[in-house]
């Protein structure tokens, strides 16, 4: 599948990232939340220091946000949990050492030190460093002048955002083994499909082949002492080839004919990928020929198309019904939408819809739907699926 211009630019959650673009978008996503530690920042301007506690604050200032800027970025990489657990034990001592050093303002730092460990650990472990960090940053609030007074502030931001860290991380973790498990079975789905392919042509072409081979070597045997009988035996090969020609020809044929619920699922993607709401029928008529089950799939898929492409539509909705006509019973598809509506414009969709449909009995019908929006309805006989 071909990758568009959007997708190179954009990394999806639990998809770490893989160009220049999505690490600078990852990075400025991360470095908003930097903006909280103004407070040190401010501290380390006005907070009268001394020259040499100012220069020693900013540079443990300085180490504590690059230590949590790498610990954060390679959360997408498999690190040993020891490793990580090191690097958070870190953070929480700078945190602890330039809060006993400096005062109350930072304290915030206590707020990284829950998110980084939600972010990095295991869940099963990050649930225990998060309250740890919490209760390190109250014995120390009580142990900094001033502190209790920065507590009621710091606490739910940091249990908070410690935890919701750990569920992002366990939504990313479900997500990868999810996008692992699609490829797995969109792998599966086409060795299925070529084992099938490869056992029909198989099966086709076998018997035909054998026998065209059987009857060669009987001509070539026969002349030139028997060129009647060879010529007979030519014939013989001729025939069984155009044969198989035509029942090669039909096996194609049926792995291109669309299918009804094959559409259905490929609607409700391209619809969902386009932002627009659908309404789907639960399950399509069972009762149709292949002929006519296929130029209503045709149809839906040109509907869909257009509604995806052309309508700008919010909502659409997908109807299939068996009516009772003054002639016969008739599956009914229908799809409308919300969009800029107009009259039906005859092209090549629309008029390839039209044959395919009358070459099975049905009838097409396509225009604006009330005051906005687009209608197309597509209807077969089901008398042709009583005999199939």
């Amino acid at each position: 599948m071909a990758l568009t211009q959007e997708d190179h630019h954009r990394t999806g959650i639990g998809k770490p990232p893989e160009n220049r673009r999505q690490k600078l978008v990852k990075g400025l996503w991360i470095g908003i939340w930097l903006f909280y530690l103004s407070a040190p920042v401010t501290d380390l301007i006005h907070g009268g220091h001394s020259p040499g506690a100012r220069l020693l604050g900013g540079l443990g200032l300085a180490a504590f946000v690059a230590w949590y800027l790498v610990l954060v970025f390679r959360t997408a990489r498999q690190i040993a949990v020891r490793r990580v657990l090191f690097s958070v034990v870190v953070l929480a001592a700078q945190a602890t050492i330039l809060s006993l050093a400096l005062g109350r303002e930072w304290l915030v730092l206590f707020v990284y030190v829950a998110i980084s460990s939600g972010a990095a650990l295991p869940g099963e472990i990050s649930r225990w460093t998060v309250p740890a960090a919490t209760a390190l940053l109250t014995a120390t609030a009580y142990a900094v002048p001033g502190g209790e007074a920065y507590l009621a502030g710091l606490l739910v931001p940091a249990l908070m955002g410690g935890f919701a860290m750990v569920g992002i991380r366990a939504m990313i973790r479900t997500t990868i083994e999810l996008r692992e498990a699609r490829a797995t079975v969109a792998q599966l789905a086409a060795n299925e499909e070529r084992l099938r392919m490869a056992r029909d042509l198989h099966d086709l072409l076998g018997h035909s082949l054998s026998l065209i081979t059987l009857k060669s070597e009987l001509a070539g045997r026969m002349l030139p002492g028997q060129p009647e009988a060879a010529a007979q035996q030519v014939a013989d090969i001729e025939r069984v080839s155009r044969q198989a020609l035509v029942d090669v020809r039909e096996a194609v044929s049926g792995y291109r004919r669309p299918t009804l619920p094959g559409e259905l699922a490929g609607a409700r993607t391209a619809l969902a990928a386009a932002g627009v709401v659908a309404q789907l029928p639960a399950d399509p008529a069972d009762d149709l020929s292949e002929e006519a089950e296929s130029a209503l799939a045709w149809s839906l898929r040109e509907a869909v198309t257009n509604v995806v492409r052309h309508s700008g539509a919010k909502r659409c909705r997908i109807t299939l019904e068996t009516r009772q006509t003054l002639a016969d019973p008739v599956a009914e598809l229908m799809v409308s939408d919300d969009g800029t509506g107009g009259p039906a414009v005859p092209g090549n969709g629309l008029t390839g819809l039209t044959e395919r449909l009358e070459a099975v009995g049905g009838t097409l019908s396509a225009g604006p739907a009330g005051k906005t929006g687009f209608a197309l309805t597509a209807r077969v006989p089901l008398a042709l699926g009583s005999g199939s």
